[in-house]
C-alpha cells in the first residue's frame, strides 16, 4: 500500500511562507540545489519531511472550496496553533471542531492561501 513520503508547499513569497511554518512550526528550511527550491525538515519522530517551491500560476481564491490534497498536522493544542497562524499572517477557515473518538480538527490558510489541517489527539472529543 503507497504511503506519503514527501509533501511541496507552492509559494508566491517563498521567503514569507519560509517565516510563517519556521514561527508556527518551528520547521527548518535549507536551500537545496541550483534551482529555488527548500528542503523542509519537520522535526523528528513519526512524520514526513517536504519541500518548498515557488509557485508557477496563480494563487488558489480566497472564496475557493478546498481544491488540495491537504496535509493535517499533529499538534498538542488546537486553539493555542490557530492564534500562532493567525499572528504568523495566516488564517483560520473552518474552527475547531470534534471528530468522535479522534480529536479536535481545525483548518487553516498560510499568508500563501495554501489550506492545511491541524489535529489534537483526544479521544474524549465529542
Amino acid at each position: 500500500m503507497p504511503r506519503p513520503v514527501h509533501f511541496e508547499v507552492h509559494a508566491t513569497d517563498p521567503e514569507r511562507a519560509i517565516t510563517f511554518y519556521a514561527t508556527v512550526f518551528e520547521w527548518c528550511f535549507e536551500r537545496w540545489g541550483d534551482r529555488p527550491y527548500w528542503l523542509i525538515s519537520t522535526g523528528q519522530g513519526p512524520g514526513i519531511d517536504g519541500g518548498l517551491v515557488p509557485r508557477e500560476g496563480p494563487p488558489p481564491e480566497d472564496d475557493a472550496p478546498v481544491n488540495a490534497f491537504a496535509v493535517t498536522l499533529a499538534v498538542d493544542d488546537v486553539d493555542l496553533t490557530t492564534r500562532h497562524v493567525e499572528q504568523a499572517g495566516g488564517t483560520v477557515v473552518m474552527p475547531r471542531s470534534a471528530i468522535p473518538g479522534v480529536g479536535w480538527l481545525a483548518y487553516c490558510k498560510d499568508t500563501e492561501g495554501n489550506v492545511f489541517g491541524v489535529l489534537q489527539s483526544d479521544q474524549d472529543a465529542a
